[in-house]
């Protein structure tokens, strides 16, 4: 079954993360390729080059979307939920590569319910409820010592569903 991470079920992986760089950005298709295929060592799915995505796991098409974006160089990457729709021992595979890009120096800005990986990598949270900054701040104070109570409110049901 193809998942919902935006991969052409036709295409193989390697030609999933070059469409746009040689397409779009008119780079040559060894040069795309080779940044493609350095891109997939770095996140340990070399191997994977030419298979299609739906002999993939959730967790490798997640980390074959990311890559696919990081092949455009971008400065910054918008990353909304990409654990939500992970089995939950593939979540770890996903978050290790955000960690690992956060080391890199990538700006990132992350939409996550794993208040613990957030307290861990960001720099700042934001709490936001109804659409709303209700909070934010260094993690340690949003998700320590918040000052908000719908705040407060929502990591309370977060401990004690064991989340924090």
């Amino acid at each position: 079954m193809f998942q919902a991470y935006n991969l052409f079920p036709h295409l193989s992986v390697l030609e999933n993360i070059t469409l746009a760089p040689r397409r779009v950005h008119r780079r040559a298709r060894a040069e795309a390729e080779a940044q493609a295929r350095e891109l997939l060592d770095r996140v340990g799915l070399g191997a994977k080059a030419d298979a299609y995505p739906d002999r993939l796991s959730g967790g490798q098409q997640q980390r074959v979307a990311i890559v696919r974006a990081l092949a455009n160089s971008p400065r910054l990457m918008l990353l909304d939920e990409v654990t939500s729709a992970l089995d939950p021992e593939l979540v770890g595979e996903v978050l290790t590569m955000i960690r690992d890009l956060k080391e890199d120096g990538m700006t990132m800005v992350l939409a996550t319910h794993e208040m613990g990986f957030a307290r861990e990598i960001a720099d700042e949270v934001c709490f936001l409820d109804a659409g709303r900054v209700v909070e934010s701040g260094p993690p340690e104070q949003v998700l320590g010592e918040p000052t908000q109570p719908r705040t407060r409110q929502f990591l309370h049901r977060i401990i004690e569903a064991g989340r924090l």
